[in-house]
């Protein structure tokens, strides 16, 4: 028998706001247990929260980046529900008047373009985080992360594989942290999803029944965990048995879904405005503000390197896909040095850093100001590329200048093509047998004496020149 799989996400991204959603306790990550709680966190009587505005101006530049309604007016409701990870016994969230509805997100997958449907984006506070295995008979609570703010970002129910659901996560992944609207750290919980899954049979219109799998927090897992979900759907359907509808969580270490509670209604969390908080009214000169300060997209900025820059397709692309190394680029080139040769530095030997270390640009040793020194010393011919590559070690280990670095280590390119061709006369001399069979038609054998002068020379001839005179010297 024939099935389809129909995925719907509901992402929940923090937001890079300093303090909470509805109090001045800070947001920040891995400080100790209970440090990072203030008396509304606790929801104690008689404290009532106060909206953050940075909050609002994040949720709608997401809204506006998609392509969304804006809801100008919003309001906040309460989520009832009992779990010790939220004292006040609800959540905050935005049930009837979400800040944001509609708008479309774009993926690629295997080179194909889907269009992903988003049905809304609401904000609401995080909830506190239930520890398990740090006692062996007993669990703790850490509330530093409840009321943090959220955006949570649901799709309609149009993805259809793991593989969609991973390019859809990747695509909301660059989105949010291009625009500063979350760190989009994958590890600490900043960005996270629930995946809705049912199966049906091909042609069938209505939607089987679906199970939610919560709190996926990586790219491999959300693959995994979906792809497990599905077979085991089909299982259970093949059996004759109906899937039920639940809660599930996913095991990485057993790579397996398993139940977690029966699937709540909306009815079960009893819902109402909540009483503490007035509409959020966002005026047109707000709007106008944040409009004014919207940044350029990464497909923008792709195409205004290829066709103002001239940069190759592929690295302006995964130059511009990343907010941190944007603004590194754009800082560390100038109308004096070359846009080509800095993007394919940082696609290539610098990407190769960053990957090794596994950090972000703006945490490495290598400032953008250097950087444009060492791409002048490249174009300028006082360094080889070669030799660049020594320098731009020197300066990730070392944070070091990089003319400080050519200087001090002698690395000054070798212009005199008179001393090349002394070099070059030496290295023929010494090979009479290799430079009888290129004379014989041994072509390949020209890379052989390029190498052997660079190698006399430490790698300092401008190679340029090693070409010109080895090719009149042979000929």
């Amino acid at each position: 028998m024939s099935w389809e799989t129909v995925i719907g996400l509901e992402v929940h991204a923090q937001l890079s706001t300093s303090t909470k959603l509805f109090s001045s306790a800070s947001t920040k990550f891995g400080s100790e247990p209970n440090t990072q709680v203030d008396l509304v966190d606790l929801g104690l009587p008689g404290v009532l929260p106060v909206v953050n505005k940075d909050a609002f101006k994040k949720a709608i530049t997401f809204g506006l980046a998609i392509n969304a309604d804006i809801n100008q007016e919003s309001t906040f409701d309460r989520k009832n529900y009992f779990y010790p990870d939220l004292p006040k016994g609800y959540q905050i969230t935005q049930m009837t008047q979400p800040i944001v509805e509609g708008g479309s997100i774009e993926i690629n997958v295997d080179g194909n373009i889907k269009t992903i449907n988003i049905t809304r984006a609401h904000l609401e506070e995080d909830a506190g985080k239930s520890i398990h295995d740090a006692y062996p008979d007993k669990s703790v609570i850490d509330l530093n992360r409840a009321g943090t703010p959220l955006l949570e970002i649901v799709s309609e129910p149009e993805i259809s594989s793991a593989k969609e659901a991973v390019s859809y996560m990747k695509a909301l992944h660059q989105l949010v942290t291009f625009l500063d609207v979350c760190d989009g750290d994958m590890s600490q919980g900043s960005l996270r999803c629930d995946a809705n899954v049912s199966i049906r049979k091909v042609g069938d219109s209505e939607l089987g029944t679906r199970t939610e799998i919560k709190n996926i927090n990586s790219f491999k897992f959300i693959e995994k965990a979906i792809n497990f979900e599905i077979k085991r759907q089909i299982k259970v359907l093949e059996n004759g048995d109906k899937v039920i509808q639940e809660t599930r969580l996913y095991d990485s270490l057993k790579d397996e879904t398993r139940p977690m509670r029966s699937k709540e209604f909306a009815n079960d969390y009893r819902y109402f405005p909540d009483p503490d908080l007035l509409p959020v009214i966002i005026s047109d000169d707000e709007m106008d503000e944040i409009k004014d300060s919207f940044p350029e997209l990464p497909n923008e900025k792709s195409k205004r390197y290829i066709s103002e820059l001239k940069i190759d397709e592929n690295e302006a692309q995964i130059v511009s896909s990343s907010r941190e190394l944007s603004i590194f680029f754009e800082l560390a080139v100038d109308s004096e040095s070359d846009p080509k040769l800095a993007a394919n530095l940082l696609v290539g030997e610098i990407g190769s850093l960053l990957n090794k270390d596994n950090i972000k640009i703006n945490e490495s040793n290598l400032s953008s100001d250097n950087f444009n020194t060492l791409l002048k010393r490249i174009s300028d011919g006082t360094i080889s590329k070669k030799i660049a590559k020594t320098v731009l070690a020197d300066i990730w280990d070392s944070g070091k200048d990089a003319d400080e670095i050519i200087k001090n280590q002698g690395l000054v390119q070798i212009q005199d093509e008179s001393i090349i061709q002394d070099v070059a006369q030496k290295i023929l001399e010494a090979n009479p047998d290799q430079v009888a069979a290129f004379k014989g038609g041994k072509d390949k054998l020209f890379g052989f004496f390029v190498g052997q002068v660079m190698k006399e020379t430490q790698g300092k001839a401008n190679p340029k020149s090693v070409n010109d005179i080895l090719k009149k010297l042979l000929s």
